[in-house]
């Protein structure tokens, strides 16, 4: 019988049990890696590097050769036209006609020249229903270039300008994926934060209900004040308060915590205070010589003033003297049947060239190019001051270091001498040698220790971070980032 009850009962609770969502504890590196594989801003990154890599090979595609098929079929028409008579007078016939062609086209732009190359293959039909008559028209081969001269070469410009922006996305990424992990340590040292508080609180309940009942024997045996007995129970009721509102804190925080990482909805989550901290001798002349050559900004700078420079090359191209040169040269034949329109074709060239020169325009294309001559001059000065600045972030990064290696192993010892001395304290409390203020500053001095050695652990680790993502290279490995992570996978990319 007692079998059965118990079976019943475990039946019963099993649900229950199974329903109970895990906890699940992760490390610094775990949420890290976490927050990489899984978070939305992680994901937003590698969108971001995806498209701006599709961009590219659009760019890549405009130098390649390009085949095209286009045509009519059909183009017909009935309909009553009217028809000029030799005496003057005017006629209308009913007609009844149909045209359609097809041609196959490869062209190739010359990035050099700003021009483009062309060969194609064009044939043509024309029905005449009411005559019952059929013509082909076709053009079996035909070469031809258009080039501009003098003119504003796109294609020339472009080829400068898109490899470094396609450069600077992939940095671009890998300081995405460091901004993640830099997010990812503060949000993990919120809710050790708040851990700690709670474990605080729950402990300082503990040791005010153990003083409250050693003070209530004080009190029976009249070894103790009324007012010292008071303050005592106001003093657990505060800590009772305090335990409450780190519980919600906590809450609070872990659950966004869990969020930004990625994991499923619902699952509690606690983190794990880093053991040890990487020896860390960080040399101002490494981290800048990195941040100069891992930085998107050493291929930003460049684009800038490249594309200073082109807007002032398209100013002076488009507003001056320009020519254009278009020549062909092919084959061509009309017959009554497609076969024969192939047999003993003719030449036929094409040479067309025209030209604009502005001859008043009230300066309008002086205006012009000192407007560019200017924006370029900006542009040069605006690198400079944006290089200045950026160097100067990267060293006060490496100096913070310093300062919080420091801070760090200062109150890792406070934190031992606080906790050492609330020891005594609690222990001469206890055989009535001491007040109880001296107890509570005492507690306080121990708490406040404790919270400013987390908060001094999380300083130096998004400190550490964040100069990881100012010079994108691993100090601790001595590697640049853009070696030690991947790019997208052509899965991620949508490459087939």
């Amino acid at each position: 019988m007692k079998k059965t009850l118990l079976y019943i009962v475990c039946w019963a609770l099993g649900p229950l049990t199974m329903a109970q969502p895990l906890r699940r504890s992760l490390t610094l590196q775990e949420t890290i890696d976490l927050a990489l594989a899984s978070s939305i801003a992680a994901k937003q990154a590698t969108t971001n590097q995806t498209s701006s890599y599709w961009q590219y090979r659009t760019f890549k595609a405009n130098y390649r050769p390009q085949l095209a098929l286009s045509g009519t079929l059909p183009d017909f028409s009935r309909s009553t036209i009217p028809v000029v008579q030799p005496d003057g007078t005017t006629e209308f016939k009913e007609v009844s006609i149909s045209n359609s062609d097809v041609a196959l086209s490869v062209s190739q732009a010359v990035g050099l020249t700003g021009g483009q190359f062309f060969i194609s293959s064009q044939s043509q039909r024309f029905d005449d229903f009411n005559q019952g008559v059929r013509r082909y028209n076709t053009f079996p081969a035909i070469i031809g270039f258009s080039q501009p001269i003098f003119g504003y070469n796109a294609l020339a410009w472009a080829k400068k300008i898109e490899p470094l922006r396609y450069a600077e996305s992939e940095r671009q990424y890998l300081e995405d994926r460091e901004t993640v992990a830099t997010t990812a340590t503060q949000r993990f040292f919120e809710v050790l934060l708040q851990q700690v508080n709670h474990e605080i609180a729950t402990k300082n309940v503990e040791n005010n209900q153990a003083l409250f009942r050693v003070a209530e024997e004080k009190y029976r045996l009249g070894r103790l004040s009324k007012n010292e007995l008071l303050q005592l129970k106001l003093s657990l009721m505060n800590a009772q308060l305090a335990q409450a509102q780190a519980s919600t804190e906590l809450k609070t925080v872990a659950m966004q915590f869990a969020a930004y990482v990625g994991l499923p909805q619902g699952e509690k989550v606690t983190v794990q205070a880093p053991q040890n901290v990487p020896a860390l001798v960080v040399e101002e002349q490494l981290a800048l010589a990195q941040a100069r050559m891992n930085r998107k900004e050493r291929f930003l700078f460049q684009r800038q003033v490249l594309e200073a420079e082109q807007k002032m090359a398209e100013v002076r191209g488009k507003g001056g003297f320009n020519a254009d040169v278009y020549a062909t040269f092919g084959l061509t034949k009309s017959a009554n049947s497609f076969s024969e329109s192939y047999v003993r074709p003719e030449n036929q060239q094409q040479v067309t060239v025209g030209f604009s020169v502005p001859l008043v325009d009230w300066g309008r294309q002086k205006a012009n190019v000192k407007t560019a001559q200017a924006q370029l001059q900006l542009a040069q000065y605006t690198v400079q001051q944006e290089q200045t600045n950026f160097e100067q972030s990267v060293l006060t990064q490496v100096n913070q270091i310093d300062l919080l290696k420091e801070r760090l192993r200062i109150t890792a010892s406070a934190d031992s001498i606080a906790q050492e001395r609330y020891d005594i304290t609690k222990s001469t409390f206890l055989v009535g040698r001491i007040s109880i203020t001296d107890l509570n500053i005492a507690l306080q001095e121990k708490d406040q220790a404790r919270r400013a050695y987390v908060e001094a652990l999380q300083a130096f680790w998004v400190a550490y971070y964040r100069l990881r993502a100012l010079t994108l290279y691993d100090f601790e490995r001595g590697q640049p980032l853009a070696d030690l992570t991947p790019s997208p996978s052509p899965a991620e990319r949508g490459a087939r």
